[in-house]
């Protein structure tokens, strides 16, 4: 992704109608995806919008266990379907499989271009038997181990920026050595609870996975320098075949659940720093919504269409300077 050429492709991002179950009214709007797919289109910028297939049992059943697949599928039992906090129902059963095949299916597209995203939401509180904090499938994990399986990657690294710590990717990667996760949080989240006193408590570090928490408070110069600090040694630790970014939306200091002062402009700077730290060293990228639960969708539609612009720009600068070099 280094030619201007390359540069002037469209950015695949993976969307379909059938994202999308109706939940009632919930803290986690999932119109919200079709209204980031309708204000990408009205960009202007160079996007193609593809339909991904549904992910299969065989690889969910890499990541999750079988009686998990089965309480989704059916809604039995209950307390199991919706230990992520949704309502079950068959059209949610079907919604989570497309979400999870639109990871896999990003996944692939960045490994061919350089860069691409999916535009779904609630995957890295997911564990390997239950789900947690909207997040039914770990589609990020799901993913990997399918590019992994079909020889497309030999390591992988999460970059999670989301405002909760991401402790299902956590616990599913400590029995994968190939694979890393950094997360930087402002809320540290287990027992399917957030907790906003990252300072009284955090997530402790594993082998692989990094707990950075951000102090209540943090204003964008703050949170960017942790996220420089922190994010080349995690590149160059995990030496990943690809990088998965979480892209949080509720960072943002409009959220309820945010104690931290991030401005969008802080939330696009965060994104262009996480795609041109992957793009400068030639590493695929792919994307995934995350977060977002201010009452005012159209905020946190905002903060997701500034992911894409990221992205594209991120694209364009690297691409650039690689041509300049030449």
């Amino acid at each position: 992704m280094t030619s201007a050429a390359a540069a002037s492709r469209p950015v695949r991002v993976f969307h379909s109608p059938r994202y999308f179950a109706d939940i009632g009214e919930h803290v986690m709007p999932m119109r919200k995806f079709a209204l980031v797919r309708e204000a990408i289109e009205r960009s202007g910028l160079p996007v193609r919008v593809v339909e991904p297939e549904p992910v299969s049992d065989e690889d969910l059943l890499r990541v999750h266990t079988p009686e998990y697949l089965r309480a989704v599928a059916t809604g039995e039992p209950r307390a199991l379907a919706e230990s992520q906090k949704f309502p079950w129902s068959p059209a949610l059963a079907g919604a989570v499989r497309f979400t999870n095949g639109g990871c896999v299916a990003a996944a692939f597209a960045a490994l061919e271009d350089g860069v691409a995203g999916n535009l779904a939401s609630g995957f890295h509180h997911a564990h390997a038997d239950h789900g947690q904090g909207f997040c039914t499938f770990n589609g990020l994990v799901v993913a990997l181990e399918r590019a992994r399986a079909e020889g497309r990657i030999g390591r992988a690294l999460v970059v999670d920026m989301d405002l909760h710590y991401g402790n299902g990717t956590a616990s599913l990667l400590a029995s994968r050595p190939w694979a890393f996760a950094l997360s930087i949080y402002g809320n540290w989240y287990k027992q399917n609870r957030a907790y906003r006193d990252v300072e009284a408590e955090r997530a402790p570090d594993t082998e692989n996975s990094w707990s950075v928490p951000v102090p209540g408070g943090s204003g964008g110069a703050a949170y960017l320098e942790i996220l420089a600090r922190h994010l080349g040694p995690a590149i160059d630790r995990a030496a990943p075949d690809l990088i998965f970014y979480q892209a949080g939306a509720d960072p943002f200091r409009e959220d309820p659940y945010s104690p931290l002062d991030l401005t969008h402009d802080d939330l696009r700077a965060r994104d262009e720093i996480v795609f041109r730290a992957a793009l400068e060293r030639r590493i695929p990228i792919a994307w995934v919504l995350a977060g977002g639960y201010t009452p005012d969708v159209s905020r946190v539609v905002e903060v997701h269409l500034g992911t894409f612009v990221a992205a594209v720009r991120a694209r364009e600068a690297v691409g650039a300077a690689g041509d300049h070099e030449r």
